[in-house]
C-alpha cells in the first residue's frame, strides 16, 4: 500500500478522498489554490502545497507544479478525483514517467474511452448495443446529410473529444445539417483542440442511466448495479439515485454484463462508468468515463462499500474480493446542493456562507467542504455540498431526503434547495416518470 498519496483536486472530493486515506493508513497532501486556503481539505491534509492563484488554468491544471508539488512531499501516488485532470492522459502519462502511480486507468484506456467516436466503434466490436449512427468521425457535411437520411432525423451532432453538452448539435430536418455541422466543429475546436465530430440519431425522452464497475489488474471486473441519472439541466446532473425506478432485475443484468464486455475489452482498471441512454426498455452505450464520479455515494450506500478505498487499494496492486455481503440494498438518492439560484435560471451564486447547518439521522450523508462562514469562490464548479439518503425503500430514502432538505441550512448565498424541495414534491417524479427532459417541461411549475 501507499504510504503517501498527493490529491490533484479541491472541495468535496478531495476531503473524500482524504477520509479514504486516513482509513487505510495513509498520509496525504492537499494542493489548493489561493482561493481555497481557508476549505476543508486543506485543513485536514497532512501537508498542503500552494500550487497558485484561483483561476484553475493558474493552478489545478498546472501539471508541473501538481509534480513539483507530488516531488519535494516525497508522495508515491496521485489522485486526481473527477473534473480537472481526472481523465486527462496526457497527466496519467507524465505521473508514471515520474515514477508516481495515478490513482485510476493508464494512458491508454483513458484515451481509448475518451475519444467518444473510437469509445463508440470498440464497444460495438465487444457487442454492447450502441446508438445507430456514423462508423467513425464525420468527413465532411456531405456525409453527415447521407447518414441523417440513412437513420432518420432527428440526429446529433457531437463533438468527438466533448463533454458536458459543449460541441453539440440537435439536427431535425436536412435544411439544418450544415449550419449544425460547421458550429459543432467550430465549438469543438474551441473547447477542446479537437474539431472532430461525429453524429448519432437523437432520442426525445431517453432516460440516462449508468453502471458503475471496478476492476482490478488480475482480470476481475464487478458491475455494481445502476444509477438513473435523468434529472439534469443542460447535461449536467442534478438529482441521482440507485437503484433506477424502472429498471428490471433482467435489464439490469442484461446492462451490467454489456458494462463488463466493454470494460474487458479495453483491459480496464481502476473505477469506472459506463453510462448508457434507456428507451423503451432498450439501452445504448454513450460514454464511459475513466475515474470516480460525483454521483458514487449512492452506489456506496446501496451496497455498504467503499468505492474509493477500493479503487487506491486496486491502484496498489490488491485484487479485488467479491462476496456475497455487497448486493444491492435498500434506495439511495443523491442532491447536488449547488450555489446557484434556480429563481434566476440557476445563476451561480458565489459569495461567503453566514450559516451553515448540515442535516443529521439514521439513513443520512452529507458531503461538503463548506461551512459556515466559508466563501465560496467564483472560479469553480458551484457544488457546496451533495446530500444522501438511504432507505429501505425508494419512498423511504425520498421522505428522508425532503425531511433533510428542510432541515439543511445555508444562508447568505443562493442554492438549489428549493428545486430539490419542489421535484421531491412533484408527483411525476414520485411516479419515476420522468426522462433526461425532465427540468427543461417543468422547470415553469417550480419557480415564479
Amino acid at each position: 500500500m501507499f504510504k503517501k498519496v498527493l490529491i490533484a483536486n479541491r472541495g468535496e472530493i478531495a476531503l473524500r478522498i482524504i477520509r479514504a486515506c486516513k482509513e487505510l493508513d495513509i498520509g496525504t497532501v492537499a494542493v489548493y489554490s489561493e482561493a481555497d486556503a481557508d476549505s476543508l481539505h486543506v485543513r485536514f491534509a497532512d501537508e498542503v502545497v500552494c500550487i497558485g492563484p484561483g483561476p484553475s488554468n493558474q493552478s489545478y491544471l498546472q501539471i508541473p507544479r501538481i509534480i513539483s508539488a507530488a516531488e519535494v512531499t516525497n508522495s508515491e501516488a496521485i489522485h486526481p478525483g473527477y473534473g480537472f485532470l481526472a481523465e486527462n492522459a496526457n497527466f496519467a502519462e507524465i505521473c508514471a514517467s515520474c515514477n508516481m502511480k495515478f490513482i485510476g486507468p493508464t494512458p491508454e484506456m483513458i484515451t481509448s474511452m475518451g475519444n467518444k467516436s473510437l469509445a463508440k466503434e470498440t464497444m460495438k466490436a465487444a457487442g454492447v448495443p450502441v446508438i445507430p449512427g456514423s462508423d467513425g468521425l464525420l468527413k465532411d457535411v456531405h456525409q453527415a446529410k447521407s447518414i441523417a437520411d440513412g437513420i432518420g432525423y432527428p440526429v446529433i451532432i457531437k463533438a468527438s473529444a466533448g463533454g458536458g453538452g459543449r460541441g453539440m448539435r440537435i439536427v431535425r430536418n436536412p435544411d439544418e445539417i450544415e449550419g449544425a455541422f460547421n458550429q459543432a466543429r467550430t465549438e469543438a475546436d474551441l473547447g477542446f483542440g479537437n474539431p472532430d465530430v461525429y453524429m448519432e440519431k437523437f432520442f426525445e425522452n431517453p432516460r440516462h442511466i449508468e453502471v458503475q464497475l471496478l476492476a482490478d489488474s488480475h482480470g476481475n471486473v464487478v458491475a455494481l448495479g445502476e444509477r438513473e441519472c435523468s434529472i439534469q439541466r443542460k447535461h449536467q446532473k442534478l438529482i441521482e439515485e440507485s437503484p433506477s425506478p424502472i429498471v428490471s432485475e433482467e435489464i439490469r443484468n442484461q446492462m451490467c454484463e454489456a458494462a463488463i464486455k466493454g470494460a474487458r475489452a479495453v483491459n480496464y482498471e481502476s473505477a469506472g462508468t459506463v453510462e448508457f441512454l434507456f428507451q423503451n426498455d432498450k439501452f445504448y452505450f454513450m460514454e464511459m468515463n475513466t475515474r470516480i464520479q460525483v454521483e458514487h455515494p449512492v452506489t456506496e450506500a446501496v451496497f455498504s462499500m467503499d468505492l474509493v478505498k477500493r479503487q487506491i487499494e486496486i491502484a496498489a496492486g490488491n485484487k479485488f474480493s467479491w462476496d456475497k455481503k455487497y448486493q444491492m440494498r435498500g434506495h439511495a438518492i443523491e442532491c447536488r446542493i449547488n450555489a446557484e439560484d434556480p429563481a434566476k435560471g440557476f445563476r451561480p451564486s458565489p459569495g461567503q456562507i453566514s450559516s451553515f447547518h448540515v442535516p443529521g439521522g439514521p439513513g443520512v450523508r452529507v458531503d461538503t467542504h463548506a461551512y459556515a462562514h466559508y466563501v465560496i469562490p467564483p472560479f469553480y464548479d458551484s457544488l457546496i455540498a451533495k446530500l444522501i439518503t438511504h432507505g429501505k425503500t425508494r419512498e423511504e430514502a425520498v421522505v428522508r431526503m425532503s425531511r433533510c432538505l428542510e432541515e439543511f441550512v445555508i444562508e447568505g448565498i443562493a442554492t438549489t434547495i428549493p428545486f430539490h424541495q419542489a421535484v421531491l414534491e412533484d408527483e411525476q417524479f414520485l411516479a419515476g416518470d420522468f426522462d433526461t427532459k425532465y427540468v427543461e417541461q417543468r422547470q415553469s411549475s417550480f419557480f415564479i
